[in-house]
Parts: structure tokens; C-alpha cells; sequence
């Protein structure tokens, strides 16, 4: 049976780390469920690690749904999050025709959208309809071009503007929130703020829980892996023990082990 989000949200009141790993696959996600992760997260990086791309950007909303049909037949025992790809959250229509679908048709149990202030009406309106959103809130792939691959709130105008959209995004109705490379301290501090878990990727070890890219987990990205990943195959020897080595870390707080800020 998979975990419910309230499930979840009593394991980060009990201080229990949240592990949550990404797959694209039914095979992937049956191990990593095996495996003891709580949350898979179905991400649009599967344009990078899956299809080839240099960014998340060409991933289609028909290629989401798809990717999390795969993962939910794969999957019986955690709890699924799917991304909006890019531009499916650019109007309020086409957000709630784009999480319609993720859910019904795809069978995810919560949706993921980047951005601050500008989703906020989206975040308000999907949570109004019974639709799980959670949060994304730092560096936003969907917005490289613009801004880059670079560490976000590391000044105190930016670390501000974050904490303020972490706490509007709960307020609106988000269940969860990704925080992808901001500054160890600045993590925690949104972490302790808020009530719902907060998952880190690049943020240091004080969030609700943390997520890994699968491959990067693997040791299998080709080109330049995240300083912030750590290949658990290496010493894990198979896939499954890997996967069970990654849970482990988590759990019991050695990964990670500390934040490698990306250049």
C-alpha cells in the first residue's frame, strides 16, 4: 500500500528524514519502493538523463504523463510527485488542465510546480480542487536560460524574497516544498518555518528529507554530475543495494554529509 501524505507528514514530526529519488520506469520504481524511499518524485530532468537533452526545457506534458503511467505501475508503496513540464503552468487553465491529467491519467498523487510569487494563484486554485501541490522553490531548472545553474539566496535580498515565497506557497496551499541549491542555513531557516516538509536537493541536511536525480545517485549521468550528488553504486556493488544504501544514509543523517555549493 502506497504512503499517504499524511503518513508523511507524521513521520517529519517524528523527526523521521524523508528519502525521496526520482525514476522515469516501472523496473526503477519498483526497486526504489522496494527499497524504502517514501516519495518518487517523476521529474522533468528525465529530458536530460532519459531523452538526451541539455535541459529540462523539450519535455512535453503528453511525455510526463506517460513517464508517470510507467512509474505508477512500478510503483506500490510510495507516494508519487509529478512535474509540471515547462509552460504547462504558464496560465491558470492550462495548470489545472496540465494537473488533470498528471492525476488522472498519469496517477500521480501530487503535482510539482517551479516558481514563487508568479504560481501562487495556481498553487491556491489546484489546492482549492483537491489537487496536492507541492513547492519548488530556489534554483529552477525550467529557468537555466535565464538564470542559470548557480547556488539562488546566497545574498540577503534573495535569501529574504525566498523565505517570504516558502511561507506564501504554504500559505496558499502547498503540502510540500523542493529546495534545490540554496545555502545550508538559509534551508533550515525555511525548514523550521514552515509545517510542511521541505525536501532538499544541494541544501544541506537540515530539511524534512532530501532527493537525489536516480542516475546521478547511480553514477550513471553522462557529462558533469551535481558536486552535491554522491554515487551509492560505487560501494553499493548492485542497483538494489545502492538504492538501500542511499535510504539508509538519509535516515540516519550522513547524507549529506555537507553542502558543496555549485559554481
Amino acid at each position: 500500500m502506497r504512503k499517504t501524505l499524511s503518513q508523511l507528514k507524521k513521520m517529519v514530526q517524528l523527526d523521521e528524514k524523508l528519502v525521496c529519488l526520482t525514476a522515469y520506469d516501472a523496473s526503477f520504481a519498483h526497486w526504489i519502493a522496494e527499497a524504502g524511499v517514501d516519495v518518487i518524485l517523476v521529474g522533468d530532468s528525465l529530458g536530460m538523463v532519459v531523452q538526451g537533452h541539455a535541459t529540462t526545457l523539450p519535455v512535453s506534458l503528453d511525455e510526463m504523463v506517460y513517464h508517470t503511467q510507467m512509474v505508477q505501475r512500478g510503483n506500490h508503496k510510495a507516494w508519487c510527485i509529478a512535474d509540471l513540464p515547462f509552460m504547462a503552468d504558464a496560465t491558470l487553465d492550462s495548470a489545472l488542465h496540465a494537473a488533470g491529467r498528471l492525476m488522472k491519467e498519469g496517477g500521480a498523487n501530487m503535482v510539482k510546480l517551479e516558481g514563487g510569487q508568479r504560481v501562487l494563484p495556481m498553487v491556491e486554485t489546484l489546492s482549492a480542487m483537491g489537487v496536492p501541490v507541492c513547492g519548488h522553490l530556489g534554483l529552477l531548472p525550467q529557468s537555466v536560460e535565464k538564470y542559470g545553474y548557480q547556488v539562488q539566496g546566497k545574498d540577503q535580498t534573495s535569501a529574504e524574497r525566498l523565505l517570504e515565497e516558502a511561507a506564501a506557497l504554504q500559505t496558499a496551499g502547498a503540502e510540500m516544498l523542493v529546495l534545490e541549491c540554496v545555502p545550508s542555513a538559509l534551508a533550515a531557516e525555511i525548514t523550521a518555518n514552515l509545517s510542511i516538509p521541505v525536501i532538499g536537493i544541494g541544501s544541506g541536511k537540515e530539511t524534512s528529507g532530501q532527493v537525489l536525480v536516480l542516475h546521478d545517485m547511480l553514477g550513471l549521468t553522462v557529462g558533469k554530475t551535481p558536486k552535491f550528488a554522491q554515487n551509492f553504486l560505487q560501494e553499493g556493488g548492485s542497483i538494489q543495494q545502492a538504492l538501500a544504501d542511499y535510504v539508509a544514509a538519509v535516515k540516519q543523517g550522513h547524507f549529506p554529509q555537507a553542502l558543496h555549493e555549485m559554481a
